[in-house]
């Protein structure tokens, strides 16, 4: 007859552990371990041991490099094209902002020229005789130093990027591509390229 000790023995003595255990270790051991043979990463958490599997990375297959370059071809086609169109854009509204200037500049030494303000040369019916007139200056009447500046500097041309203007006289033709060389009654650019809305710079 077995014994109930003996029954007790046997059944401790055939007892698993449990399937998840984790090994105990001493609290006071914590922090990262070395990289394992195994190629595991160990470290001890709250007084267990606690084994992670180490990330490993895998670089880009020729398929998937090839798919990426394709990718970004695609996008610059898209892009130049967009960018080309917002510099153009750009340069547009900076001509229609200094023809704007420079004609509102004539207008203002017209409007001194007929309050008799400023001396008026013949000929010129009042307008300045040229541009650099309007950035030098010109006498007050009753004053015998002191000089009125219209502009600041002659603008450049974002279409030629140059500061040589085209300009009419009072006495040429509206549609004029030649200054008489009387007086600067208006402005306009000396490019030959089309704007967006399909008109030419140089009858802005």
């Amino acid at each position: 007859m077995i014994g109930r000790n003996h029954l007790q023995g046997s059944s401790a003595s055939v007892r698993r552990k449990p399937r998840h255990s984790r090994e105990r270790v001493n609290p006071l051991e914590m922090g990262p371990r070395l990289l394992g043979d195994d190629g595991v990463y160990c470290f001890h958490l709250c007084g267990w041991s606690v084994r992670r599997y180490r990330l490993r990375m895998t670089g880009f297959t020729f398929v998937e490099l090839m798919a990426s370059i394709a990718i970004l071809m695609l996008l610059t086609t898209v892009a130049l094209p967009l960018a080309r169109i917002q510099i153009q854009r750009t340069k547009e509204v900076e001509l229609r902002r200094d023809l704007r200037e420079m004609r509102e500049v004539i207008d203002h030494y017209k409007d001194f020229a007929d309050h008799q303000m400023i001396p008026v040369k013949a000929d010129t019916f009042g307008y300045p005789p040229d541009l650099q007139t309007l950035v030098d200056g010109v006498e007050l009447k009753g004053s015998a130093t002191a000089k009125y500046k219209f502009l600041r500097k002659i603008p450049v041309d974002p279409m030629t990027e140059s500061a040589d203007w085209g300009m009419r006289s009072m006495q040429d033709d509206p549609d004029s591509r030649s200054w008489g060389g009387q007086n600067v009654f208006d402005v306009f650019s000396k490019s030959d390229g089309i704007a967006m809305d399909a008109t030419k710079y140089s009858d802005w």
